[in-house]
């Protein structure tokens, strides 16, 4: 759990930037391929990314609507990334403006339980982890690069001079 807002907007500048790493690495192509029939595709998990932004957003107070809610992923795939990024520093700026450190730990109604703000926070970066890592492994089945993200990815090794690990 969040106990400063500093700490997360933190967290979620660097979690926002992995995250449209993996989303620019994703081509027209692939975005729209399924691996298996209960796998979603990449553009979907992309637009399920950006629409629990706003959809979090909202229920916790930060957003005055949900304005992704009953939105289709756009049909430019570049818009999605754009909305993405968009809805991101949106959040970013509202946790900024409209809570304090001090009001993490108050509580508010999410999905039917009573959550602190602090742990909505927590949840929004973990949730974006969590299915950023399904995309980077139905990237590899693909065939895709997958970047680096909180170190080299396999095929940046050589980039540092070393060889891949195992």
């Amino acid at each position: 759990m969040y106990r400063s807002i500093e700490d997360f907007t933190k967290d979620w500048e660097m979690e926002t930037q992995g995250t449209s790493k993996v989303l620019s690495t994703i081509t027209e192509t692939t975005r729209k391929e399924k691996i298996h029939p209960d796998v979603r595709s990449l553009g979907r998990l992309g637009w399920h990314l950006t629409q629990t932004v706003t959809e979090m957003g909202h229920k916790a107070g930060l957003f005055a609507e949900d304005e992704l809610e009953y939105i289709l992923p756009p049909s430019d795939y570049t818009e999605l990334i754009s909305l993405y990024q968009q809805y991101c520093g949106i959040l970013a700026n509202s946790v900024r403006l409209k809570w304090t450190d001090s009001g993490l730990m108050d509580q508010v109604e999410m999905y039917g339980e009573q959550w602190e703000k602090g742990k909505i926070l927590r949840v929004l970066i973990g949730h974006q982890t969590h299915h950023r890592g399904q995309m980077t492994i139905i990237m590899r089945v693909l065939g895709l690069l997958v970047p680096g993200l909180y170190g080299p990815a396999k095929e940046e090794w050589a980039e540092f001079g070393m060889m891949a690990p195992e």
